[in-house]
């Protein structure tokens, strides 16, 4: 539709297609937005939290809610990428665990705490190598080669630890300095794990949305053999997918030992499923290719706000394992129907 001046007054226009489509553009975007209807849920959840308790919407507890999401956030960003490729990662609680006890024992054996972190960091990234070669080398399904790992990865930590927790002192040196990193404040008010996410966050939104990386991850998900025709490295993208997962998943068991000082095998068990369901809340086609991680970031918000709700009104843990389990299969049932509704069309 053109749109012209005149000198004479224009009629008032009736709500309607007409006046929908003379809307910003960038207002246009958003209502057509796949994370329009989660944002909308997401602001009727604080809507209800604020109602339910007076003490919800007070900045002491939302910057709780912030500190209590930024393990889930930080992984959230690495598996958007896997599930945009159409795979799963199932082992990223267990690599969670194995990289946190990788640096908890380093530490602990009097390495600086920037040195033990790297080994982590570089645990995870290994993880992520492992599960990608499994997947575009030999060929295994990622579920398959994820479950199994699920468990390899767990089995390791409580092998290199002998199923012993692993505390950090505050009097060995370097201890102090390395628990910032979890339990600090920048400025004294924002918690340093919400910072790390943010910042995780940020990243990947710059990667999957301005990047020939992100171009290709879109295009691998949504149809891999198109993808592969057109030139694009299927297996590079899927690899470099799961070893930003394991990156991911490792930073933020760094973090959750800096956080609690303490770590032990079992540690992050079901982290994964939360995780993915972050994802699919926010947004990501469970097979790929559609998703954002704007998306995401609003589905681990999503589920933070949920159970802090839960929280203050005292509602079993049971229930809220429950509570979340229907959310997800809510919002996979809306991501079916929705993507029926367009095939129809």
């Amino acid at each position: 539709m053109t749109l012209t001046t005149s000198t004479s007054p224009a009629p008032a226009a009736s709500p309607g297609p007409d006046s929908a489509r003379q809307l910003p553009s960038a207002l246009r975007r958003l209502l057509h937005a796949r994370e329009a209807g989660v944002f909308a849920a997401l602001v009727l959840l604080f809507l209800l939290g604020t109602v339910l308790s007076p003490t919800f919407a007070q900045s002491d507890n939302l910057l709780s809610v912030g500190q209590q999401i930024a393990q889930i956030g930080i992984m959230a960003v690495g598996v958007t990428f896997v599930i945009l490729n159409g795979e799963i990662d199932l082992s990223v609680g267990s690599t969670y665990a194995l990289s946190a006890i990788s640096t908890g024992m380093l530490i602990s054996d009097g390495w600086s705490w920037p040195a033990a972190m790297l080994v982590g960091l570089a645990v995870g990234v290994l993880a992520g190598l492992v599960n990608g070669l499994a997947v575009v080398v030999l060929g295994v399904p990622s579920f398959i080669v994820t479950l199994g790992t699920l468990s390899v990865f767990r089995g390791v930590a409580l092998l290199i630890s002998d199923g012993a927790p692993i505390s950090l002192s505050s009097s060995k040196p370097g201890v102090a300095e390395f628990n910032l990193l979890g339990q600090g404040r920048l400025f004294g008010v924002v918690p340093m794990q919400f910072v790390f996410f943010a910042a995780v966050a940020a990243v990947g939104v710059v990667l999957l949305a301005r990047s020939r990386f992100g171009f290709n991850t879109y295009a691998v998900g949504g149809n891999q053999e198109a993808a592969r025709l057109v030139g694009v490295n299927v297996k590079r993208v899927k690899l470099a997918a799961f070893v930003l997962s394991g990156f991911t998943a490792a930073l933020a068991g760094v973090l959750g030992l800096s956080f609690l000082s303490y770590v032990q095998g079992v540690t992050g068990q079901g982290l994964e499923l939360t995780v993915i369901s972050a994802v699919i809340i926010g947004g990501a086609a469970l097979f790929g290719g559609s998703g954002t991680m704007w998306g995401t970031v609003i589905g681990v918000a999503f589920i933070g706000l949920l159970q802090n709700i839960l929280n203050i009104k005292g509602i079993s843990s049971f229930w809220q394992t429950v509570v979340t389990g229907l959310v997800i299969v809510a919002a996979v049932a809306a991501d079916t129907w929705q993507r029926r509704r367009k095939s129809r069309a």
